[in-house]
């Protein structure tokens, strides 16, 4: 048993923020920022909420689903920029959309969220203990950005993308991991407990002691390092488990966090950059939603096709990575 894809939607901010507007308040180029990670440009929220996004993609998912909020049996979102603390995105973005009953969860594994999300699911599906899960990633990167730290800054965009899921007897295979011994590399801390109790300062590790609350920090040289052996890992493994070649994939979309990473990992798998769905030039790096956010694009320029298999591979703070290999 494995599952389908019923329909997808996806929301960007209207706002587009091109590389030179960075030029203006710290020291970059336009040039320097395309050379070195394939972006030329992306979407920054100007007052729309990560949930308020992540029911916008839900909406066109339902309806490109041709399925009513009543049928869906569960909602799980995944996101590491959530709007509240509680309740989760999963329940004010589900609102939103007119379900009011199916159980709610977000999910965090970072920029490996949907494929996570997506395994969860088919777990759920598989088990029949739901029918219909709509799945929503919502990212607003904007809020945890360091905007004074020109290697970080420049990477990230915001947005949301939704899919909704369904049993079938297509091929699913998945292969989930984690390299906890960089789980500092990609960090960003809560805010402190301020109460009338505390008198001690937190014992935070050596690592992350110094980092200010509230915005994120990553050894990025250690990253890219990481995610050129996550990336064909992860495709690796994944289509070792469902009995194919690497080779006999008909489309790779992965996480877009960097061109070159990209690049680097298809060559280690020996795979023309042609099979590759690449969109981080005109969006960024939006965490859990850059895959689903592709998968939207594809599905409405008509790149999918039945019978298609499909892997989907990402990799993020943890640090998380993981595959699924699927048919259209």
């Amino acid at each position: 048993m494995g599952i389908s894809i019923l329909g997808a939607g996806c929301c960007l901010p209207q706002q587009e923020v091109d590389n030179h507007a960075f030029e203006s308040f710290i020291e970059t180029s336009d040039e320097w920022i395309t050379t070195r990670t394939g972006i030329h440009c992306r979407r920054i929220s100007d007052g729309i909420l990560t949930y308020q996004m992540g029911a916008e993609a839900a909406r066109q998912a339902l309806e490109n689903a041709n399925t009513s909020p009543e049928e869906i049996d569960m909602v799980i979102a995944t996101t590491v920029t959530a709007d509240a603390t509680t309740p989760s995105l999963a329940c004010l973005a589900a609102a939103e959309v007119g379900i009011h009953t199916a159980p709610c969860m977000d999910l965090n594994a970072a920029c490996t969220g949907f494929v996570y999300a997506l395994d969860v699911a088919e777990k759920y599906l598989r088990t029949d203990s739901a029918k219909k899960i709509l799945i929503i990633s919502a990212e607003m990167m904007s809020r945890i950005v360091n905007f004074k730290d020109r290697s970080s800054c420049v990477l990230f965009g915001d947005g949301a993308a939704a899919v909704v899921v369904g049993p079938s007897d297509k091929l699913y295979q998945s292969w989930l991991a984690c390299n906890l011994d960089g789980r500092y590399k990609i960090f960003s801390k809560a805010t402190n407990s301020e109460n009338p109790f505390r008198q001690n300062d937190f014992d935070w590790p050596e690592e992350v002691a110094h980092m200010q609350p509230g915005l994120m920090e990553m050894a990025g040289n250690d990253v890219y390092r990481f995610a050129t052996q996550a990336m064909p890992e992860a495709v690796q493994r994944c289509c070792e488990k469902a009995g194919l070649a690497p080779e006999q994939l008909d489309r790779i979309i992965p996480h877009q966090a960097n061109l070159r990473i990209i690049r680097t990992a298809m060559k280690h798998l020996g795979l023309p950059e042609e099979k590759v769905h690449i969109n981080i030039q005109h969006y960024g790096n939006i965490s859990s939603a850059c895959i689903p956010l592709s998968l939207c694009e594809m599905q409405r320029a008509g790149e999918l096709h039945p019978g298609d298999k499909i892997c989907l591979v990402g990799f993020g703070s943890g640090l998380t990575y993981g595959a699924a290999v699927l048919e259209w």
